[in-house]
């Protein structure tokens, strides 16, 4: 009861210094691009940020907790997790299919991240208490050991399924609804099919774009579980709510840019297909479990 009471505490803490990092970090760099929001919006979106602070710390607080490794090493991963799943990998997307944003606006994005996780990183990691390893030698049991053709078919295999599932979830769910097809200036062509013979005309650089994301998610994926500890299946859990909660949870946030309706369709389409691809990335370097007892795939 005691240790539970003491975690407690340190979550509650870690929430709090994560919205006071990202609201800090967010009004300092990012400037308003909307009026003075009336105070219905405003308690909207401190309910909304509150509740996006408490998500991503539970999660990022399990993947510190079952790691293997502590120290810097562990604020370098946590912080090379955490900037690349909320804001490098989002903002990529943004990039190519927002043309609205203001001036300036994109840079200021991957700064303002890049800050917050540099913030939080170390925070989080002294917090829960992981400056030193806490089983000696643990840390060096070996994970994802392949030969280089080995790794190159896997990734192809993961750039594969990444696309046809991005594409799927895409039209499925999201192109299905008239918001996002209106906000987007689109049409729907029928079946999905008709979808991906428009994609390959109208926006062949789509295709490449998400192979390279699809690189850019193994990578993320690769230290995470090399530090996990425990069975093959929380290091799939770990990547899967990586990738799935911490990157989506920011389309709970009141967006000017984005209506609501949209915001919650792209919520629903990217957190299942990503939390579907997180456990299919730890899956296929993974290679199926056969073995319980192989440290390589635990």
């Amino acid at each position: 009861m005691k240790a539970a009471f003491k975690l407690a505490v340190r979550l509650v803490t870690l929430a709090t210094l994560y919205f006071i990092c990202f609201a800090a970090v967010s009004a300092a760099l990012l400037p308003s691009i909307s009026e003075q929001p009336d105070p219905a919006q405003a308690d909207a979106t401190l309910a909304a940020l509150l509740a996006v602070s408490f998500l991503n710390t539970a999660v990022l607080a399990y993947v510190i907790l079952r790691s293997r490794w502590a120290g810097w090493k562990l604020i370098l991963v946590i912080f090379f997790v955490l900037y690349g799943v909320v804001t490098v990998m989002p903002q990529i997307e943004t990039a190519f299919f927002v043309t609205r944003l203001p001036p300036g606006m994109l840079p200021r994005l991957f700064l303002a991240g890049a800050i917050i996780a540099a913030l939080f990183s170390p925070l989080a990691v002294l917090i829960l208490g992981k400056r030193r390893p806490d089983r000696v030698g643990d840390e060096n049991r070996p994970r994802l050991q392949m030969p280089a053709t080995e790794w190159a078919g896997k990734l192809a295999l993961i750039v594969f399924a990444y696309v046809i599932i991005y594409f799927t979830f895409g039209y499925f769910i999201a192109w299905k609804s008239v918001a996002v097809r209106d906000y987007y200036g689109g049409s729907d062509p029928g079946s999905f099919f008709a979808q991906m013979r428009a994609v390959v005309r109208d926006t062949p650089w789509l295709l490449p774009l998400q192979a390279v994301r699809a690189l850019l998610w193994a990578a993320i994926a690769v230290p995470v579980i090399r530090m996990m500890r425990g069975r093959w299946w929380e290091a799939g859990l770990a990547v899967a709510l990586l990738f799935s909660v911490v990157m989506n949870s920011q389309l709970l946030l009141p967006n000017p840019l984005m209506p609501r309706e949209v915001r919650l369709v792209h919520l629903l389409e990217t957190a299942s297909s990503n939390f579907l691809f997180g456990w299919l990335v730890v899956l296929v370097l993974l290679g199926w479990p056969r073995s319980e007892g192989n440290p390589a795939r635990m």
